[in-house]
């Protein structure tokens, strides 16, 4: 039997409305991997704090993002999958799945259960690790593997923020915008706590360290040393020189992550003069909530209000054909 490749992303509410948001945010905040600390603190957190008080904002959100073919993160995937299954004919049979919501992982598993494959390669579609996404991924297949008794080989990428195809299919994007005709290039990643990043490596601080400037030995499974590298493998196949371009972190809930914070360094960049900035997402490789809503529209109103001039999103990879190309040398 062919083999079968598995696509997982994070997710995304069914409709754009609170009992579709409240449904999609109450397993995704609740999972221990995404809140790591102690249950009955963040049982009380989700549930009586986070989800009740954010609900309103997010619906809204999700109704800026939502097109009249539905959500961009599910309708890319799903296309991602039918290119694939036809580029890969013969090779594998690809499915797709999401972490959190519909269609889920559990379904995906079922169906390739049923079809009687023997080998499973599980594609977490997120370019750098990290416990709150890929680790989280991993161990949700895991558990329900057991749970339906699977009995094909499964094996996953962990990682492909390195990978040459990778960059190459970015680059392509990156450079489709002419980098050059902008005063500055931000690479921005998804934040995360900083405790998250330092568990991963705790005799390292991860403020203290050389990840900014150069990969150090312990990284390559550290979510901040793994972006900045995503960054000069981008930037060096972007032609793109060190002093044009910053790393920042977006998304964040409390000051105790990951620094600078890319709405914080679009200020400071326009108060030295900074007017045209191009920003590069390259931890999404789907266009979603973080790209469309919170670069294109959010910090784009932020920097044009302020007196900026032209704030531009390199798109991500979606379903493109390079992309296709890649995930196919990616995966094998």
């Amino acid at each position: 039997m062919r083999k079968a490749l598995l696509l997982v992303n994070v997710g995304t509410p069914d409709r754009p409305d609170k009992p579709s948001v409240k449904r999609f945010l109450k397993p995704f905040l609740n999972d221990k991997y995404v809140i790591d600390i102690p249950w009955l603190a963040r049982k009380l957190l989700v549930n009586g704090i986070i989800i009740p008080f954010r609900l309103n904002n997010s619906t809204e959100l999700y109704k800026r993002l939502w097109t009249s073919k539905g959500s961009p993160l599910l309708y890319h995937q799903n296309s991602l999958r039918d290119k694939l299954n036809h580029h890969l004919k013969g090779e594998y049979t690809v499915y797709s799945a999401m972490r959190y919501g519909n269609p889920s992982v559990e379904k995906a598993l079922l169906e390739i259960k049923k079809n009687k494959h023997t080998e499973i390669k599980v594609l977490p579609m997120y370019p750098q690790y990290a416990t709150s996404t890929t680790l989280s991924t991993i161990k949700n297949i895991e558990s329900l593997s057991k749970k339906l008794k699977i009995e094909a080989n499964i094996s996953f990428v962990d990682e492909f923020y390195n990978h040459p195809k990778f960059i190459e299919a970015f680059t392509t994007n990156i450079l489709a915008k002419q980098p050059d005709s902008y005063d500055h290039v931000i690479f921005s990643y998804h934040g995360l706590p900083i405790r998250q990043v330092e568990k991963l490596h705790p005799q390292h601080s991860g403020v203290q360290c050389i990840c900014e400037k150069q990969m150090p030995d312990y990284g390559s499974k550290c979510y901040k040393a793994t972006c900045y590298q995503t960054t000069r493998l981008l930037a060096a196949a972007s032609n793109i020189d060190s002093k044009n371009y910053s790393v920042s972190f977006q998304s964040r809930l409390s000051k105790n992550w990951l620094t600078p914070f890319t709405d914080e360094l679009l200020m400071k960049l326009l108060a030295d003069g900074k007017k045209k900035i191009l920003v590069v997402a390259p931890a999404f490789v789907t266009d979603c909530l973080e790209t469309i809503v919170e670069i294109s529209y959010e910090y784009e109103q932020d920097f044009l209000k302020a007196g900026g001039e032209k704030l531009t999103l390199v798109e991500s990879l979606n379903d493109s054909d390079h992309w296709v190309k890649a995930i196919t040398n990616i995966i094998n």
